[in-house]
């Protein structure tokens, strides 16, 4: 098939044991790193420049659509193939906008996971059935707009606010939000009062259910 290299990003080491196995078996495939966290994978891709980047869409610190947007941005021979457990509309149109180039549910992993590695590697696509319906269907010419959330009106969020908000919603204090994207603890308060003020937010137990109703972080 040909020699590539991969970067594996999942939060489960047994998942990530198992896609390394899957890949590994195919002559000339190799796994050149794995993450544990959206933000550590960003980083090993700016590192390693892996052919094709595998990113759970569930994952701490850096969910996996926010790392597949940085990483489509910052390393652009790298493409993307999302795994994951959901297969919901806006959720689909989130990882197309992303810039992946491939979608896969975790459970058909087994079986479609390396034809989609191969499919990415030759510079085509991979989507599941009703992604690919979707996309025929224009479904992205439909969509030159703001995401949406899941009753339909416009996110609110930036990229940005969208990594702050996941954070918050993991339980970390703004100064562990400010250490972790490089700011003062000020901006990071300013951030965290202008997402609380956008999404009509009083308490982070309402930032936790807006961020777990919107994919963001899981339950």
């Amino acid at each position: 098939m040909g020699a590539v290299r991969m970067l594996i990003a999942d939060d489960h080491e047994i998942v990530r044991r198992g896609l390394r196995a899957l890949l590994e078996a195919q002559p000339g495939w190799e796994v050149a790193a794995e993450a544990a966290d959206g933000r550590d994978a960003v980083e090993k891709a700016k590192l390693i420049k892996p052919d094709i980047t595998i990113l759970d869409i569930s994952m701490p610190a850096l969910n996996g659509l926010e790392a597949a947007r940085q990483i489509v941005r910052s390393v652009a021979q790298t493409k993307v193939l999302i795994l994951t457990m959901h297969d919901s509309d806006p959720l689909i149109q989130q990882v197309l906008e992303a810039g992946a180039r491939g979608y896969l549910l975790k459970s058909d992993a087994s079986r479609d996971l390396v034809s989609a590695v191969d499919a990415l590697r030759r510079n085509k696509t991979f989507f599941t059935p009703k992604v690919a319906r979707l996309v025929l269907d224009g479904y992205l010419g439909r969509n030159q707009r703001e995401s949406t959330d899941e009753e339909g009106v416009s996110f609110p969020l930036t990229h940005r606010q969208i990594e702050i908000l996941q954070l918050l919603a993991e339980g970390k204090s703004t100064k562990e939000v400010a250490s972790a994207l490089g700011v003062s603890v000020k901006t990071a308060e300013t951030h965290r009062a202008n997402i609380m003020r956008r999404l009509d937010c009083h308490s982070v137990t309402e930032l936790v259910c807006y961020a777990i109703r919107n994919h963001i972080i899981e339950a």
